[in-house]
C-alpha cells in the first residue's frame, strides 16, 4: 500500500507533536521528582541539580566538523550499505536497555525510549566488524545479556572499563540503586578475529574517574581510551547522542 506525500508529511507531523508533547511531560515529571526529593531529604538531590546545571545546550549545538553524525532509527537503518562502505575497527554502543520495572527508581527520570532485548539482539553488528573490538555499556540486570549479545556477534570478553562517577567537588556521587547506591558504571570490552595491525596495548588504566554529566552522557575519557588504544581506526558508535560526536568517528542514532 503506497502513501500519498500529503498523508506522510500529516504522519510525520502528528509524531512530531506526539515527541514534543511526550518530551514536555518528561521535564514536568523530572520537576516534580526533584521537588519531592528535595521535601523527603533524599540524598542525591543536590547532584542531580549539578547535573542538570552540566547539561549543555543543545538548541546552538555544532557538529565537530570532522565527525560523521547519522541521524536515523538504528531498528531500519540499512546497516548493509553502511558495512560495504567501511569495516570498523571499534564499535561502540550504549544501548536504551529495558530496565526490569517499567517504573523508574526511585530520583531516576528515563530520557528516552528503552528497547526490549530482542530489538537490540537484532541488529547485524557481525556486517560491520571482520576483526577489531566492541565496546558496551550495561547496566546492573543486563550482564548475562550483554555476555549474550557478544557471543551472538561473533565476540569473546576480554576485558571491561569502570566509570566512577564524581561530583564537581570531585567526591563520589552516588545515585540510587535497588540493594546499593552505584556510583559507577561499566563499559564491556569484546574481540573478534585478528588484532588490529595498529593496535597498542596497555596504554590506559581499565577505571575511569569523571564527573558525572548530563542524562545518559558518558565520560569523554572513553573515547580517548579507545583511540589509543587503536590510533588512526575507524570509528562507530551506536545510540549516539550530540553529546557524543566526536571528530573522525561515525556516530548514528536517533536523538543527533
Amino acid at each position: 500500500m503506497e502513501v500519498d506525500s500529503d498523508s506522510e508529511k500529516t504522519l510525520q507531523e502528528t509524531l512530531r507533536e506526539r515527541e514534543l508533547d511526550i518530551r514536555a511531560r518528561i521535564l514536568l515529571l523530572e520537576k516534580e521528582i526533584a521537588e519531592l526529593e528535595k521535601k523527603c531529604g533524599v540524598e542525591g538531590s543536590s547532584a542531580d541539580a549539578t547535573t542538570k546545571a552540566s547539561e549543555v545546550d543543545m538548541s546552538e549545538f555544532k557538529a565537530p566538523e570532522w565527525s560523521v553524525p547519522i541521524r536515523a532509527n538504528v531498528m531500519n537503518f540499512d546497516w548493509e550499505k553502511l558495512a560495504s562502505a567501511c569495516q570498523f575497527d571499534v564499535i561502540l554502543m550504549d544501548p536504551p536497555w529495558q530496565l526490569a520495572s517499567q517504573a523508574p527508581t526511585r530520583g531516576v527520570a528515563i530520557a528516552y525510549q528503552q528497547l526490549p532485548d530482542v530489538c537490540i539482539e537484532s541488529l547485524p553488528i557481525q556486517l560491520l566488524q571482520t576483526s577489531g573490538f566492541i565496546f558496551i555499556w550495561v547496566i546492573n540486570n543486563k550482564y548475562i545479556k550483554a555476555f549474550q549479545l557478544m557471543k551472538q556477534w561473533g565476540y569473546t570478553y576480554v576485558d571491561d572499563i569502570a566509570w566512577v562517577k564524581q561530583t564537581v567537588n570531585r567526591r563520589m556521587a552516588k545515585g540510587h540503586g535497588y540493594y546499593l547506591q552505584h556510583a559507577k558504571e561499566t563499559c564491556l570490552v569484546g574481540k573478534k578475529g585478528a588484532d588490529p595491525p595498529n593496535l597498542r596495548k596497555s596504554v590506559a588504566s581499565d577505571v575511569i574517574f569523571s564527573e558525572r554529566r548530563g542524562q545518559s552522557q558518558k565520560p569523554e575519557e572513553l573515547y580517548e581510551i579507545i583511540e589509543e588504544l587503536i590510533p588512526g581506526g575507524n570509528y562507530l558508535e551506536i545510540f549516539g547522542r550530540k553529546n557524543n560526536l566526536r571528530d573522525y568517528w561515525v556516530t548514528v542514532g536517533n536523538e543527533l
